[in-house]
């Protein structure tokens, strides 16, 4: 039986490194240090005296599922981390704030502090000013 392949391709043998080492300090890094990303744990991994260059660790790091997680974008960030809503039964068990920002026609920027019931809907105050600092919300809130 004849084999079209080259003599040298018939008789290679791997000379590839053991990669256990490195993926295991790789994951005790990761480990301890949580929020540590690839470009950090490589900037560590050198420091420690390890010569791989940035594309094997990456090759590693990926192999490792070390990925963290994608940055959510500004408009879904603030749901990520909401709780449950709770019950609404009555009037004045839940109140919820928020702050309106808006301009006058002559360019003069002035916010408002609305405080409601979430229950009844009612708006019990709202606080208009130009600048309203912490003082302003707590006036506010308990009168």
């Amino acid at each position: 039986m004849v084999l079209l392949i080259y003599r040298s391709l018939w008789y290679y043998k791997s000379v590839r490194r053991d990669d256990s080492v490195i993926r295991s300090r790789m994951r005790e890094i990761a480990m301890v240090r949580v929020r540590y990303g690839f470009w950090r744990i490589f900037t560590l991994l050198r420091r420690e005296g390890w010569n791989d260059n940035h594309k094997r660790v990456h090759r590693l790091y990926c192999l490792e599922e070390l990925n963290l997680r994608t940055k959510r974008n500004r408009r879904s960030r603030a749901g990520a981390h909401r709780i449950e809503r709770p019950d609404l039964s009555s009037v004045n068990k839940c109140w919820s704030m928020d702050f309106v920002a808006d301009q006058l026609f002559d360019g003069k920027k002035f916010r408002a502090l609305t405080i409601v019931d979430n229950y009844s809907r009612k708006c019990h105050a709202i606080e208009v000013g130009q600048s309203l600092k912490g003082i302003d919300v707590v006036k506010a809130w308990t009168s």
